[in-house]
């Protein structure tokens, strides 16, 4: 077990790599070299040297809504297992809170945007709003069927254990939960085929336009927030697959192998897929949702 201190500045570090990772494979794939791997630190180095403007519209939800990314993003994090290290802190039912933290990411995003009083941020704060309400009907059905298998509700027993032991019981119901869980993570950091980070088209925004006011450090942070998120959230993925009963040095060396796999997934089919219509994400969401529910009725046939 890590200091909490010390669980912060790993995924502090390291998070915005997770990125760099996307960012090159993206680039091989249309046939340059692409950023540097440290790319998203450079970004968030530039943004936070900048200062900072306000719209005379703006409140105090305004700018406490960078506060309350990066806050709720650190506190997630120190929750999930590195590997077979485990987190600094668990309790029974802290995957429930895990859950919420991340809803109250979203409530401040989705106020803040309005907040600006733009009709242009109002349209993406919806569109989260929308979106989201689904893709948490898919995330709690996936913790709960991870609570079914491990019989815990404590976090890192239902993720430290990497359920090696119960591939050959269960494989299928972890198969569905994996593929499940990947939608929803691609849904929840506004990733292709849901929305394209690096665009600006009206049409088709979802995340991005909801921050188009901040400027400087507060926009730094949240994109620091955001890289957080998809880090802790694929850690959360990866660690179904790192067996248990590792060595510290060995288990942080699954996890991180399996973390870089997991940004050159994410970069394939960022590369091979075009963004989906706005009105085909739900059916994407939903589809997750069959999923998960397929592996629900196959723990309870085997219950039976």
């Amino acid at each position: 077990m890590l200091p909490i201190f010390s669980h912060i500045l790993f995924v502090l570090a390291l998070s915005p790599l997770l990125l760099g990772v996307i960012g090159k494979t993206k680039a091989f794939f249309a046939g340059r070299w692409g950023p540097p791997l440290l790319q998203p630190w450079y970004d968030i180095a530039k943004l936070f040297r900048k200062g900072v403007v306000y719209s005379t519209t703006t409140s105090w939800v305004f700018k406490l809504t960078p506060v309350v990314v990066m806050a709720t993003a650190l506190a997630s994090c120190i929750f999930v297992p590195w590997g077979s290290i485990a987190p600094p802190v668990y309790f029974w039912g802290d995957a429930l809170l895990f859950i919420y933290l991340y809803g109250l990411m979203r409530f401040f995003l989705i106020i803040g945007a309005l907040d600006t009083g733009s009709s242009f941020e109002g349209m993406g704060a919806s569109r989260e709003a929308a979106f989201s309400c689904l893709s948490e009907i898919v995330l709690f059905m996936d913790f709960i069927l991870l609570v079914m298998v491990s019989k815990s509700l404590v976090l890192c027993n239902m993720l430290n254990t990497g359920f090696f032991s119960s591939w050959l019981s269960m494989g299928p119901v972890l198969v569905l939960v994996a593929v499940s869980f990947f939608l929803v993570m691609l849904v929840e950091n506004s990733r292709i085929p849901i929305d394209d980070p690096n665009t600006h088209l009206e049409l088709t925004m979802i995340h991005e336009v909801m921050v188009l006011d901040h400027s400087g450090y507060d926009l730094g942070l949240i994109l620091w927030g955001s890289y957080i998120k998809l880090f802790v959230l694929g850690s959360v993925l990866v660690s179904l697959f790192v067996p248990a009963h590792l060595s510290p040095l060995t288990g942080v060396t699954f996890f991180l192998c399996g973390m870089g796999v997991l940004g050159i997934t994410i970069g394939v089919v960022e590369s091979v897929m075009a963004r989906l219509r706005l009105n085909r994400v739900p059916h994407l969401l939903i589809g997750a949702f069959v999923l998960a529910t397929l592996g629900f009725i196959v723990i309870l046939l085997k219950g039976a």
